[in-house]
């Protein structure tokens, strides 16, 4: 037992001891890493963006991390560089609106040598310092287990808000929370013990939100700002699943509408404009001052889904008064896809009221598996559309929200494997131009990813801590027989 003991401490004295390394030779190439952290733009809150240097086989390798006339280095574990955590920290701090310099370097022949190096951007302004998002098998899997989860973004820790193992592993989805409060949180449950759970200040609310005047229960929800108010539509939702294409499966709608639903009240509430037989109206989202509601409407197409190409939703607006909830008497399209053979999906309005992000593919609505589907950003000041370039790739970019400040945008999207959505962030600076995104930071990033098996489903940026107990959700859901919500007045227009 001694000898044992021996040689476990003097490994440890051993690596906690090696020195700092000098750089003999600088090779003309760029290391090849995992994920790509080269030239991103990144908060000063956001955890250790550790990565692994790729086809390093068993030579020793060495980070260099660099900011201003501070720097310290980092030995790899088969090529993975697991930064720690406070220096991590301070160095982002001091290098606000700075640079942070990256050299990767390996040794060769008793000899360091050193890659090109390459640096992140961190920008003044942090980011919301939570993550909500749904951890889900694929989509054209059945659903077994899955559950919403919550990240520290300062941190790798993760923490379940709920898991369909305490209610016979029904389905869980489209949770949203009022202008990023933790406090206030609403999301489905559907199939087995089903019901939309409604959290407010700690206090738990199970509805049912099927009415005889609605096609559905609420679906895709939008809180309104200041009031205790959400809108939703409601869908006949349909899915079709391809042997052989390349986006694998198509969700679409049979019929739509768009609703909104007083929380105090429990009542439903809408207008001919927003539910006619003649429009798909779906995705509704409120304005950041909560005076309009953004949705996205198409010409009614039948029969479903033969015919699911010629779907191409416009981006619309119509006027809306919480005080009287009551809507304007016309619907104004902000911008037309359709008349460029085009098709938008999930709008959401930044706070500070100047942008609107929106998924644009060739049709539908369904874009999470249209590989076609990317980021724009439509200025809402001049109508300008701008293709977010910087953050898009060759797969499909889909479900996003704003961070409180206006600044960050978190995204999912397939372009690592083309099967699982995973998180990504992108910087949208003051003059709207969107930055490289990157990808949600894990404590070994290339096994974690590699080995997961569930896709990251909207991610939503929150300014705390979701404090919830998940039995009493459970218990809700199972022993709650649930409010009734009613549908209260609909008001006529014109489109």
């Amino acid at each position: 037992m001694k000898k044992i003991a021996y040689f476990i401490l003097s490994g440890v004295f051993l690596t906690a001891c090696q020195g700092n390394i000098e750089v003999a030779q600088t090779l003309n190439e760029e290391p090849f890493i995992f994920p790509d952290y080269k030239e991103v733009t990144v908060p000063s809150n956001i955890a250790p963006l550790n990565f692994q240097l790729m086809d390093m086989g068993d030579t020793a390798t060495c980070l260099i991390i660099k900011g201003g006339s501070a720097s310290f280095q980092v030995y790899g574990k088969e090529g993975v560089f697991d930064i720690p955590q406070r220096k991590w920290r301070d160095m982002l701090q001091q290098q606000k609106g700075k640079e942070v310099e990256f050299t990767v370097c390996k040794r060769k022949d008793e000899q360091w040598q050193a890659y090109q190096s390459f640096c992140i951007q961190v920008a003044n302004e942090e980011i919301d310092p939570y993550l909500v998002y749904r951890l889900v098998p694929p989509g054209y899997s059945p659903w077994d287990k899955m559950g919403i989860y919550q990240r520290n973004l300062s941190t790798f820790k993760e923490t379940a808000i709920y898991e369909n193992t305490l209610t016979e592993l029904n389905c869980q989805n489209c949770h949203s929370f009022k202008t990023q409060n933790p406090n206030k949180m609403i999301f489905h449950s559907r199939a087995w013990h089903g019901g939309t759970i409604l959290i407010d200040n700690g206090k738990i609310e199970k509805l049912n939100t099927k009415t005889p005047e609605t096609i559905s229960a609420l679906v895709y929800p939008s809180w309104h700002p200041t009031e205790d108010m959400v809108a939703f539509s409601v869908n006949a939702i349909g899915q079709t699943f391809f042997m052989s294409h390349a986006n694998r499966l198509e969700g679409f709608d049979a019929a739509s509408d768009v609703v909104v639903y007083d929380t105090k009240t429990h009542q439903i509430f809408s207008c001919d404009l927003l539910k006619s037989d003649s429009v798909f109206e779906t995705q509704p989202t409120f304005s950041s001052d909560g005076k309009s509601l953004y949705f996205v409407s198409a010409p009614a197409v039948n029969p479903m889904p033969e015919r699911y190409k010629e779907l191409h939703y416009n981006l619309c607006r119509i006027d809306f008064d919480s005080k009287t909830e009551t809507f304007g008497e016309k619907v104004d399209t902000i911008y037309n896809a359709a008349h460029d053979s085009l098709s938008v999906s999930f709008p959401r309005v930044s706070p500070d009221g100047k942008y609107l992000a929106v998924v644009r593919q060739h049709y539908g609505q369904w874009s999470i598996w249209h590989k076609d589907a990317d980021l724009c950003l439509i200025n809402l000041q001049t109508g300008e559309i701008d293709p977010m370039t910087d953050a898009n790739s060759h797969d499909a970019e889909s479900y996003h929200s704003w961070s409180h400040n206006s600044r960050w945008l978190a995204f999912s999207s397939r372009r690592d494997d083309g099967l699982y959505t995973k998180p990504y962030f992108t910087y949208i600076d003051k003059n709207g131009k969107a930055h490289k995104p990157f990808l949600l930071p894990q404590k070994n990033p290339k096994k974690y990813y590699d080995n997961l098996l569930f896709a990251y489903n909207i991610p939503e940026l929150v300014t705390d801590k979701v404090q919830v107990n998940e039995r009493s959700i459970a218990d809700k859901l199972r022993d709650d027989p649930g409010i009734h919500v009613t549908y209260s007045h609909h008001f006529s227009g014109q489109r």
